[in-house]
């Protein structure tokens, strides 16, 4: 996966992250145990806001927009709507990837020992918050 992620690195240019977005996803880690990195990125790829350690969050987060557009076809293809979450469960753990609002994905990496219950409910509850948050910023940086 390293690798993977590490092709896509360099290839984007990240988004200034507003601290308010940090500080939701640094609050995200201290709820959930076992959580091991959080990243909010545009639907396009771009990041806004990490805190994910050793992986790259570049990589990550077009990985992250990939996956948004395989799950949003494959949720319209059979008339559920539109995208709302992925969870993806490898042997070591968990990624997790919830809609945002309409601008953003928020990405969540946790061990094989996290609560999924947990991870969910954090997850659902902190997403329109960043939503608000960076939705907020854009329209700020909008204006003239």
């Amino acid at each position: 996966m390293r690798r993977a992620l590490r092709q896509f690195a360099g290839r984007r240019q990240p988004m200034t992250a507003a601290p308010e977005v940090l500080s939701e996803l640094q609050g995200l880690r201290v709820r959930v145990p076992h959580l091991t990195g959080a990243l909010v990125a545009s639907k396009d790829g771009l990041v806004i806001a990490h805190v994910v350690g050793d992986v790259e969050p570049d990589g990550l987060a077009a990985l992250t927009a990939a996956a948004l557009g395989v799950g949003a076809r494959l949720t319209e293809a059979v008339g559920h709507g539109g995208f709302r979450e992925l969870l993806v469960s490898g042997e070591r753990g968990y990624v997790a990837t919830y809609a945002a609002g309409t601008s953003c994905v928020l990405t969540l990496l946790a061990s094989a020992e996290a609560n999924v219950g947990r991870l969910n409910l954090e997850a659902r509850r902190t997403g329109p918050r960043i939503a608000a948050l960076v939705e907020g910023t854009l329209e700020r940086q909008a204006r003239p």
